[in-house]
């Protein structure tokens, strides 16, 4: 008998996968800069934007495993992993912002419009999405 995931499950898995193939490109990027510059090192943000992505797609990979293992609905998984996706990619695709136009060495100073309300946001979406995902696993697998 073969066993096949749920829909929830594979569109976590595929964010995963597609997170850590933006992470090997923006590996390239990072090495190109290292080799052109005089210090042999990349701008911070594009060091920070390769570093991320690496460990979001691990990230993601093992909210899929909870997403699996989830008693809730595939709707309630999904919706609740990508919301986690959706920061996870919103964060990298700032630091490729600020990488590829070497405009600040610190996002937060000074910090943009909008940037407490931005974090707050983030922090509710990764932290909540997650605690949905995780409680769907405690109930699932440990009650």
């Amino acid at each position: 008998m073969c066993y096949a995931p749920g829909i929830d499950t594979k569109l976590t898995l595929l964010a995963a996968g597609l997170i850590f193939l933006l992470a090997l490109v923006l590996g390239v990027w990072k090495y190109r800069q290292i080799v052109v510059s005089d210090d042999r090192r990349a701008h911070v943000y594009v060091d920070i934007a390769h570093r991320a992505a690496l460990l979001y797609a691990f990230a993601t990979l093992l909210i899929a495993v909870f997403v699996e293992l989830s008693a809730w609905p595939a709707w309630l998984n999904l919706t609740a992993a990508m919301v986690v996706v959706f920061f996870f990619v919103a964060a990298i695709g700032s630091y490729i912002w600020h990488g590829a136009r070497r405009d600040t060495e610190n996002q937060f100073d000074p910090p943009a419009p909008g940037t407490r309300l931005g974090m707050a946001l983030l922090i509710l979406g990764e932290i909540g999405g997650f605690a949905v995902v995780f409680a769907g696993f405690i109930v699932g697998q440990l009650s």
